[in-house]
C-alpha cells in the first residue's frame, strides 16, 4: 500500500476513504427506489421449507457484521441453526415461555394491541424455517487467560447489526420475522454459548408461502416519526 493512502493516528494506520458520489437527482431517486423497496418488506409467520444455499446465509451474516459498534469490539454471535432436532427443541422451549406470557406476563394493554397481528404462542416457523438465526450479545470478551474485557455500547451495537441483518434477508428475496421470547436463556443452554453471551434475538429465515398474509398495518408517517430544527 502506498505511504499516501494512509496517515499515522497515535500509532495506527487510518486508511483514506472515498464514498461514491451522486448528484442531487440521482440521490434523490436512489432514496426514493430504497425506501419503496424497503417498504415492501413485512414480517411474516408463513414459511416454507425450501432449501438455501449456506452461502447465502453467510454472506447475509457478513453484511449484518459491517455495522458500526462500539469502539469497534462487534459484540456479537450470530448463531445458525440448521439442526432439525435443535430447532424442535428451540421451538417447544420458546412456546412454553410464551405459553407464560400470554397467560400471565403480559398485561390486558398488551394482549389488546396484539390481537391485530394475529400472534399466540404456537410458533411452528421455528421447526419450517430451514435456518434459525439466534443472535447473542457480549457484554465482555474473555481472553485466553480468563481475564474479562468490556464491551461497550453492546445493545446499540447489536440492535444495529440486527437491523442490517434483517435488511441483507429482505435483499436476497426472503422473509424473517423478529422473536423475543422472554426470557430467553434457554437459547443459551440449547446451544451451549460461552458465559459471556446473552441471547438478544432469534430470527427464522426462508422463503415465504404461496399463501402467506400480512396484517393490514400502516407505517407512522413522516410528519409522525421526523421533526426538522
Amino acid at each position: 500500500m502506498k505511504k499516501d493512502e494512509y496517515i499515522i493516528v497515535d500509532g495506527f494506520k487510518h486508511y483514506k476513504y472515498e464514498q461514491e458520489l451522486f448528484s442531487e437527482k440521482e440521490m434523490l431517486n436512489k432514496s426514493k427506489n430504497y425506501y419503496e423497496w424497503a417498504d415492501k418488506r413485512r414480517s411474516v409467520r408463513h414459511f416454507s421449507n425450501k432449501e438455501i444455499p449456506i452461502e447465502v446465509i453467510e454472506n447475509i451474516i457478513k453484511t449484518a457484521s459491517t455495522a458500526p459498534s462500539g469502539a469497534n469490539k462487534q459484540p456479537w454471535t450470530f448463531c445458525v441453526v440448521k439442526s432439525a432436532e435443535i430447532k424442535k427443541e428451540i421451538r417447544l422451549a420458546a412456546e412454553e415461555e410464551e405459553r407464560k406470557s400470554y397467560n400471565e406476563r403480559m398485561s390486558e394493554e398488551w394482549l389488546e394491541d396484539l390481537k391485530h397481528l394475529g400472534t399466540d404462542a404456537n410458533k411452528p416457523f421455528l421447526e419450517i424455517a430451514p435456518y434459525l438465526i439466534v443472535v447473542f450479545k457480549r457484554p465482555y470478551e474473555i481472553d485466553v487467560n480468563g481475564n474479562k474485557h468490556q464491551n461497550y455500547y453492546v445493545n446499540e451495537s447489536v440492535g444495529l447489526a440486527c437491523g442490517m441483518l434483517i435488511s441483507a434477508i429482505h435483499n436476497v428475496g426472503l422473509v424473517t420475522l423478529t422473536h423475543t421470547p422472554s426470557p430467553m436463556r434457554f437459547l443459551e443452554k440449547i446451544l451451549k454459548r460461552p458465559q459471556n453471551e446473552r441471547a438478544f434475538l432469534l430470527l427464522p429465515v426462508g422463503y415465504n408461502t404461496e399463501d402467506s398474509y400480512v396484517p393490514d398495518i400502516k407505517r407512522k408517517s413522516i410528519d409522525k416519526v421526523m421533526k426538522l430544527y
